[in-house]
């Protein structure tokens, strides 16, 4: 069982119909944010169950750092779905593994280039990077969102989601002022749906309180999603404010 035999599996339930459609959904287009990338179609719930014999059979983290160079999108989305569970494994006490979570976190920095649309970091950043920081300073999501990287700073956003589920939204709240200018909008969506996270897992009257601040100069995107589990009149007197 190789690197080479799961990207065959990935490639043997290609479906041309799929990727036409998937084109279209990660804007594959010339003029998108994914243009460029190749699409085989075949999706994420078909990926999860082609990985299952291959998630506990170790393989080597130099053969997976080179699969994420392909050029098909699903190739690299198996590889980082692979490398999220078995950072999120190194990290639980009954199976931890420092330098397996140290050795997977420096590779994915490597290889941001090839991280490059929202689905690929929006499974791998909160176990990979936020797991690395369980027990460290937290300076590096402040240079990721800092980044001109549009997925780099999309992963120091998802990464607080590790956080946010075990009840931490100190760092949530810290980033997200520093993208209310941001230009592009995956930022303002990803940033809206930690803030809502924040607010439905740790502290409803924490984000209450960063929109009382922040609600006026929110982008729409960000704010909506940031509110959206609010009652409607609550909403509505948020979206009022911008």
């Amino acid at each position: 069982m190789s690197t080479k035999d799961l990207l065959a599996d990935i490639d043997a339930a290609a479906d041309p119909a799929a990727a036409e459609v998937l084109s279209r959904y990660f804007k594959l287009q010339p003029g998108g944010y994914g243009h460029g990338d190749q699409m085989i179609g075949v999706k994420l719930s078909t990926i999860r169950g082609l990985l299952k014999p291959y998630l506990r059979a170790g393989l080597p983290l130099p053969e997976l750092e080179q699969a994420l160079t392909s050029p098909v999108h699903e190739h690299r989305l198996a590889i980082l779905c692979l490398l999220a569970d078995r950072s999120a494994r190194a990290v639980k006490p009954r199976t931890a593994d420092p330098a397996e979570v140290t050795a997977i976190h420096d590779l994915y920095l490597r290889s941001t280039a090839y991280i490059n649309n929202w689905d690929l970091v929006d499974c791998s950043a909160a176990d990979i990077v936020g797991g690395y920081l369980s027990d460290k300073p937290r300076d590096e999501l402040q240079t990721l969102i800092r980044s001109s990287s549009l997925w780099e700073r999309r992963i120091a956003l998802v990464a607080t989601q590790w956080f946010i589920r075990r009840g931490d939204s100190a760092d949530i709240y810290a980033l997200a002022p520093q993208v209310l200018d941001d230009p592009q909008d995956l930022i303002h969506k990803a940033s809206g749906w930690m803030l809502r996270e924040a607010g439905k897992r740790v502290s409803d009257e924490e984000l209450r309180a960063f929109l009382d601040e922040y609600a006026a100069a929110m982008p729409r995107t960000m704010l909506s999603y940031a509110t959206e589990h609010f009652a409607p009149d609550v909403r509505r007197r948020y979206r009022a404010l911008r």
